[in-house]
């Protein structure tokens, strides 16, 4: 008899971050003169937190206005992918001490930019799924 996978799957938080600290491009959600805006950013985890860097601008200061942000990642092959969201809280870091645990990370831009700031979002919640591709023909086994 075949064994059949579901074709969405709840991850646990622990696999969450597992999926997150194996991919280096996300999506950060925030708000930019009330409007919902989205910014592509490489990010970094560390100590179950998501860390990127940005240039001064439009992520530095919503990162420094906004309380709440939400912050997606996500990978695929060709039979299955997964999504994870989380819902924190983003600030810019600015002590000696946050810059210098958050430069442990080895977090480097991908352009050749000027991005010495770095945001650190702490989560208040993260979920997670995961995806078996198929269609109908897929459950009939």
């Amino acid at each position: 008899m075949a064994h059949k996978t579901a074709p969405v799957s709840v991850l646990a938080a622990s696999e969450c971050w597992d999926r997150l600290a194996r991919v280096s491009l996300g999506r950060l959600v925030t708000s930019v003169d009330g409007e919902p805006s989205i910014f592509p950013v490489n990010f970094a985890v560390q100590n179950r937190t998501i860390l990127f860097r940005t240039a001064e601008g439009t992520k530095l200061v919503s990162a420094a206005i906004n309380n709440t942000v939400l912050f997606e990642a996500d990978d695929h092959t060709v039979t299955e992918g997964w999504s994870v969201i989380v819902k924190g809280s983003a600030r810019s870091l600015r002590t000696d001490d946050e810059i210098a645990e958050a430069e442990t990370a080895d977090l480097r831009p991908w352009t050749d930019s000027e991005k010495s700031h770095y945001v650190r979002i702490r989560p208040l919640n993260v979920t997670g799924r995961h995806f078996v591709f198929g269609g109908e023909d897929r459950w009939s086994l």
